[in-house]
């Protein structure tokens, strides 16, 4: 990997870093198409970021429409992929709605629960008496004869093949431009919820704020492209594009917030 980029990066990223760097390289070596787990932006984008400039192809699919984790294909410029390439699986959960309620943080903590890592599965998405989830195909018969409960009730999981029957995206971002004295946690926090620097570093110190579905306890932690801010009490926000500076010095950023 080039020694350069690697600056353009957090420390704590590196492992990732080095992974994707081994992906780029075997598909380079082998001519062989290389698919990922499920990524999600941030990890997308460094993967996209190490590969620029290669004559390699990257596509991202994630099951579900308009999904937020997605797996890559890394492939040889030339390489023609299909739908089957992504191996993954829709999967519904079936539950007695009528005496129990289960949610996205329910449906994730029995998955992690059965030792399956969070990279083999992708978005979950709970709708009218179903829960949906996107997963590596090669989890489809092991989900299916010891996915049986989530908490206390019982579920039964299936396969589903039509997407006409797969849940939508219905979060709504909106998308603004906000002007920010630095890159770093409080700062942007303070832009984007129009709240003063002090208050937005009571929420960090407070382990209200996630960054990529990490805690975050320094006001001082610099934010970069793709990364995805959780908030509690104050939704999500994703940072977009980060598009220079203003005259007076302060950092135009292009956000997303969950409305």
């Amino acid at each position: 990997m080039d020694k350069g980029i690697e600056q353009h990066f957090r420390k704590d990223e590196q492992p990732f870093l080095d992974a994707a760097a081994g992906w780029v390289a075997e598909v380079e070596d082998r001519y062989a198409p290389k698919l990922t787990g499920f990524l999600d932006p941030r990890q997308r984008f460094i993967v996209r970021a190490i590969a620029g400039g290669r004559d390699l192809i990257i596509e991202e699919d994630g099951g579900l429409p308009e999904a937020e984790r997605c797996r890559l294909l890394i492939a040889p410029s030339y390489y023609e992929r299909t739908e089957e390439d992504f191996e993954i699986a829709v999967m519904a959960i079936r539950y007695p709605a009528k005496f129990v309620e289960i949610g996205h943080r329910d449906v994730l903590g029995s998955l992690t629960g059965l030792g399956i890592d969070r990279s083999r599965f992708g978005d979950i998405r709970v709708g009218d008496g179903t829960v949906q989830f996107a997963a590596d195909a090669g989890l489809h018969d092991y989900l299916i004869a010891n996915f049986t409960a989530v908490g206390k009730s019982k579920v039964t999981v299936s396969e589903l093949k039509d997407p006409e029957l797969f849940l939508q995206n219905t979060e709504k971002w909106e998308e603004q431009i906000v002007t920010a004295a630095s890159l770093r946690l409080d700062a942007v926090l303070a832009a984007v919820l129009n709240i003063s620097r002090q208050k937005s570093a009571a929420l960090i110190s407070s382990k209200k704020v996630k960054v990529n579905h990490v805690l975050r306890e320094s006001a001082s932690f610099e934010l970069s492209d793709a990364d995805l801010l959780s908030v509690r009490g104050h939704g999500r926000i994703r940072i977009g594009e980060i598009e220079g500076t203003t005259r007076k010095g302060r950092i135009r950023l292009e956000i997303g917030r969950l409305v």
